[in-house]
């Protein structure tokens, strides 16, 4: 008998009112739990916090009487956090952190008066650590001393984990400037202490490319390659025959994939029929789960990476490339199994109904976007047209419908915000040569707006057909930054009319927004802020609406190769197919689903993070050749310390704000740094000077170059006045002072000769 679980069951009841523990009991006696077997149990749901005592003595549930389990979140000076519960995001000051670190499980107690921090309520303090989130780090090993005492500690990389942590000086087995792993064995006992550790790795020089690599990779527990048994798992799965058995055949049908000319993890195709009233579109995706199956190596390695990681010099996979590379990619002439979504769409694109098969397919040509975007430009001159003369009949009416979807799409308000993506050139060394702005073509939108389709599609069947699903979802944005983000936009004359209201603001406001900053030259940086205004877009075994798409119902289904939500929404409609999901089943599914979503949702944080360090390390070593160069520029954020200004080739760098000289003020709400009638805003082109560059730290450092304008030169001009007038007005001041002494000399003789010509009188 679970004890344990029947005193939660009572609490967590509807209308349950505070009772006291031999109250409780005497409730539970009649189902045979024996008085000492409660206590013990009451005693370990206390310490666990999920139940706590009144002021009363009676048993409340403990979220009831504030305290929540939560991860932190600190800030980046490591002083201040933020916990995530069910109730809401929490405030930690940095008095209640209690010794509590970035990543910790902690106990918070939510404060019931007003702090002085914020004063809206939303505090908490730490009570309790129950876990470290850091059993070691990467970071840069720091030895100094004098004679013969030495000290050596290791600063982490992570700026949130805010400590330094203390390793024996003796037999180091690194030097001064060394990237290194160090395992975490003592924690400090206060604030201004030491953490104490031990160098376990030593990655490489902190101001080498390899070494920071080698850090990036570690600090995001990105693993580059896979485990013996998933791999020779893997071959085996790989070399089964294929079996089509209960499989709709469509190896004779025009079905073919479209991708980047470089990708090896083909993972989705497609189709196209044109009907009476529209279109039949089919999305045919690689049937990943049928080879990675529960409970087995390939699974439980798949669930830990979460997905294919894309760096600018290769691809980290989430399966061996027996499989992505090989049996499941749907390369072009070879028998693929897949799992196939079919669209019926009228002629507007409405969705009409959707229908998913088991599959089997054989791609009758390996696209490339650049090649069909050639095509689409040149029509039959295009080199490459011949190549795809058998499937232009079906692309031609594939661009059709693509257009309509996405008309369509813009009719809905989906929002459609501008990003950058950035594509580094390497050379035979693998070191960067060219960095340059990656351009998105309309074959790209055409597999976009398909995918979209589909998932949309796959979401409402399994949404209606009530089976478990992981859910891609994107919340409501916080009002107070949507207004901010209006304040902001309105002062580059932008219209933010529709935002001015008290209703929920909604995808097709903001979207008119973004068309209103593309008419006035600013969609790329009013695109940027409204982009951090946003929340993030995570996954979830409960169904809520997509904001930014501004859709009911969706989710990942489309790349199963390369993220483990898609695999996992495979893996529940195969069972539903297979008519597998019963009372029990479900319940196992929506566990599995649960379980999806929050490590799916995390594991895409850090395959993100690890992206962009590793691109910013790439840029930092291209920029680190240009140091002393100048260079066009436009201010892509400000903050009160500097400016950001990102250049044609989208490299940022950060112009100190004591570079520019003092006085300057910083408007948080229009992102601007102004000094007088001096004013630096977002979007503003500047020149600037490429000053340093510091691998370790990626950070890039510009100087801003001042060229003379017609206001310089007027300025100098009323300096030179200015100097001349100083002079007159010097020289006036001399003559003058000339001149009252003559004055004084003439009047002191004249009053002698008055004083003389008195006495005469008198005598």
């Amino acid at each position: 008998m679970d004890v344990k679980k029947l005193i939660l069951d009572t609490v967590d009841g509807q209308g349950y009112v505070p009772l006291s523990p031999y109250d409780m009991h005497s409730m539970l006696l009649p189902l045979g739990v024996d008085e000492s077997e409660f206590w013990r149990a009451l005693s370990a749901l206390e310490l666990d916090y999920e139940i706590q005592f009144t002021k009363k003595g009676k048993i409340a549930k403990g979220t009831d009487m504030g305290f929540f389990k939560a991860k932190i979140s600190a800030s980046s000076r490591g002083d201040f956090g933020f916990a995530v519960t069910d109730d809401g995001e929490f405030f930690i000051p940095p008095r209640f952190m209690r010794g509590a670190y970035h990543g910790d499980t902690v106990v918070i107690k939510r404060i019931d008066y007003l702090s002085k921090y914020y004063g809206k309520g939303n505090e908490a303090e730490v009570v309790e650590i129950l876990e470290r989130g850091a059993n070691e780090a990467v970071g840069t090993l720091t030895v100094y001393g004098n004679g013969r005492r030495f000290v050596a500690y290791v600063t982490p990389e992570n700026e949130r984990l805010h400590l330094k942590i203390k390793v024996n000086s003796k037999n180091l087995v690194a030097s001064d400037g060394d990237k290194v792993v160090v395992k975490i064995n003592q924690y400090p006992k206060d604030e201004n202490d030491f953490a104490l550790g031990e160098i376990t790795e030593v990655l490489g020089r902190s101001d080498s490319l390899e070494g920071n690599y080698r850090a990036i990779l570690h600090s995001n527990g990105i693993a580059t390659s896979f485990r013996d048994e998933t791999v020779d798992e893997a071959r085996a799965v790989s070399s089964e025959p294929l079996d089509i058995t209960g499989r709709l055949d469509l190896r004779n049908e025009t079905v073919f994939t479209i991708d980047s000319a470089d990708a090896k993890d083909l993972d989705d195709a497609i189709s196209l029929k044109i009907t009476e009233n529209g279109y039949v579109l089919g999305v045919h995706i690689a049937d990943v789960s049928h080879y990675v199956r529960p409970g087995s190596y390939l699974d439980k390695e798949a669930i830990e990476r979460g997905t294919s990681v894309y760096f600018v010099d290769k691809v980290v996979p989430m399966l061996p490339r027996e499989l992505s590379n090989g049996i499941c990619s749907l390369n072009g002439g070879e028998d693929r199994l897949t799992l196939s979504c079919f669209v019926t769409l009228d002629k507007s694109g409405t969705m009409i109904s959707s229908e998913i098969r088991k599959s089997v397919i054989n791609s009758k040509v390996r696209g490339v976007y650049a090649e069909l975007n050639d095509i689409i430009a040149n029509g039959e001159n295009s080199e490459f047209f011949p190549k795809y003369r058998h499937v232009m009949d079906d692309f031609s009416k594939m661009m059709e419908l693509y257009r309509i979807l996405r008309q369509r799409s813009e009719q809905k308000g989906a929002m459609e915000l501008e990003s950058d993506e950035v594509k580094i050139v390497l050379d035979e060394n693998g070191l960067p040569t060219k960095i340059e702005k990656r351009e998105r073509g309309e074959s790209e939108r055409l597999i976009e707006q398909f995918m979209l389709c589909a998932n949309e599609a796959v979401a409402t069947y399994m949404y209606n057909a009530c089976v478990p699903c992981v859910f891609r979802v994107h919340e409501e944005p916080d009002r107070e930054k949507i207004n901010s983000f209006a304040i902001f936009a309105k002062n580059l004359g932008v219209d933010v009319s529709l935002l001015r209201t008290k209703n929920t603001i909604t995808p097709m406001q903001l979207s008119r927004v973004l068309a209103s900053s593309e008419e006035k030259g600013y969609s790329a940086i009013v695109s940027s802020v409204l982009l951090r205004a946003l929340m993030k877009a995570k996954y979830s075994a409960v169904q809520r609406p997509h904001f930014g798409l501004n859709t009911e119902y969706y989710c990942h289904f489309t790349s199963p190769i390369r993220r483990y939500p898609d695999l996992s929404v495979h893996r529940i409609l195969k069972a539903f197919l297979d008519g597998e999901l019963d009372g029990a089943s479900i319940e196992k599914y929506e566990r599995f689903a649960n379980l999806s979503a929050e490590l799916s949702s995390e594991n895409e944080v850090k395959a993100i993070h690890a992206e962009r360090d590793i691109e910013q390390l790439y840029k930092c070593v291209y920029m680190q050749a240009q140091e002393g160069e100048e260079m066009e520029a436009v201010i892509s954020s400000v903050a009160s310390f500097g400016l950001f200004a990102k250049t044609e080739n989208l490299c940022e760098g950060l112009i100190p704000v004591d570079s520019l000289g003092g006085g300057f003020y910083y408007d948080k709400d229009n992102y601007t740094l102004s000094r007088g009638k001096t004013t630096y805003r977002l979007g503003q082109k500047v020149k600037i000077r490429v000053d340093s560059v510091d691998i370790a730290l990626r950070q890039i450092n510009f100087e801003l170059v001042r060229e003379k304008k017609q206001e310089d030169t007027e300025g100098e001009e009323a300096t030179v006045k200015n100097e001349i007038s100083l002079r007159n007005s010097a020289n006036a001041k001399e003559s003058a002072q000339r001149d009252r002494a003559h004055r004084r000399t003439s009047a002191s003789k004249k009053h002698t000769l008055r004083k003389g010509t008195q006495r005469k009188y008198r005598r």
